[in-house]
């Protein structure tokens, strides 16, 4: 195993040419190896699953009825919501089926059940994956409560500073309102009308506020139905957070201006999770996080395949590699957000 800080990187983005006949190479080798190839029977399984969890959960909801012990039907609705949004995110990608109406169809009913609209979450990460870790242009390094430059530390004014002062001890509680945070802007943008199909998005949003609201006060007292809304969408915000946050954040951040060909640009901003299947799942696919940025129409259990060719390609042509455990990761998280608000901590600062 390849295990890479952020400094070599770093260095590699600085002095890195432009090859782009690289990545070429690379794609036949792995269109070679049929590692692009549509997975139909996983992704039919691993829906199946999904459904019968969530299922599962609502049995659960109405036999439990107005109990303490619903806050534990609550956990079990943000793991099943998270991988429903697993799913939602490889659809967008183009991952499960050919064509795109198809995809589309399984990522509005995802939407529907996660309460987030598929079409606004598709386009602001398809510009995270043109740009990753791009200070200008990747919206993902773009969060008001949070700063992944030192630049971006510095500029911070009133709450937002102090967030970024202490933005190390302050992250896993932050992710609790990740949830939240991203049906707020999915609201917004289709308000806005900032999305495709407007009409639809918010249907199937209203639809599940509407929906969510009713069946937890018609089943648990005002109290409860409180405590339960609050523990489903803060562990599911911490979840989706954990998923995404091992994957570029400490890695190279890349200045306005600064220029590199495609499998540089993809590889040197992402770092991989290693830890075998049951990481696999956890974070659903996004473990792969290089194979992924370098094939993201790539189905989600090929990654894994992908990732031994990919790793030795990247040996052979000198091009850092990072990969580490999922403890160490979070490590690596930290250790940057502290070190970027190091600056607002001293003295002058």
């Amino acid at each position: 195993m390849s295990v890479s800080n952020t400094t070599a990187p770093t260095a590699a983005v600085q002095g890195s040419g432009r090859r782009g006949s690289d990545f070429a190479e690379l794609s036949r080798w792995v269109k070679g190896a049929g590692l692009l190839r549509r997975r139909y029977g996983y992704y039919a399984g691993r829906i199946a699953l999904n459904v019968a969890l969530l299922a599962a959960g609502a049995v659960a909801l109405v036999l439990l009825g107005s109990s303490w012990w619903q806050l534990v039907t609550a956990a079990l609705f943000a793991v099943v919501f998270t991988q429903f949004a697993f799913i939602g995110h490889d659809a967008g990608h183009r991952q499960i089926f050919a064509t795109r109406w198809r995809n589309d169809l399984v990522g509005y009913i995802h939407a529907a059940v996660t309460g987030i609209s598929y079409r606004w979450w598709v386009d602001k990460h398809n510009r995270h994956h043109a740009n990753p870790n791009h200070e200008d242009e990747d919206p993902d390094i773009d969060i008001p409560a949070l700063a992944f430059t030192v630049e971006q530390a510095r500029a911070k004014r009133g709450l937002t500073r102090w967030v970024a002062k202490y933005q190390a001890f302050l992250f896993f509680p932050l992710l609790q309102f990740e949830a939240i945070m991203l049906r707020i802007a999915s609201v917004r943008a289709v308000l806005r009308r900032e999305v495709s199909r407007p009409g639809l998005e918010a249907t199937l949003l209203a639809g599940h506020i509407v929906g969510y609201l009713a069946t937890v006060f018609w089943i648990l007292s005002p109290v409860k139905a409180l405590l339960f809304i609050a523990v489903h969408q803060a562990l599911m915000g911490v979840y989706l957070g954990c998923s995404f946050a091992p994957n570029h954040k400490g890695m190279p951040v890349l200045a306005p201006g600064q220029k590199l060909d495609y499998l540089r640009k993809q590889v040197l901003t992402a770092r991989n999770v290693t830890g075998g299947r049951w990481v696999d799942f956890l974070l659903g696919g996004l473990n792969y996080q290089i194979e992924h940025h370098l094939f993201p129409n790539m189905p989600r259990p090929n990654l894994r395949h992908a990732q031994a060719l990919v790793h030795d390609f990247c040996t052979r042509h000198g091009v850092p590699y990072s990969q580490c455990g999922l403890l160490r990761s979070y490590t690596e998280v930290l250790r940057h957000l502290h070190r970027v608000g190091a600056p607002l901590r001293s003295p002058a600062g």
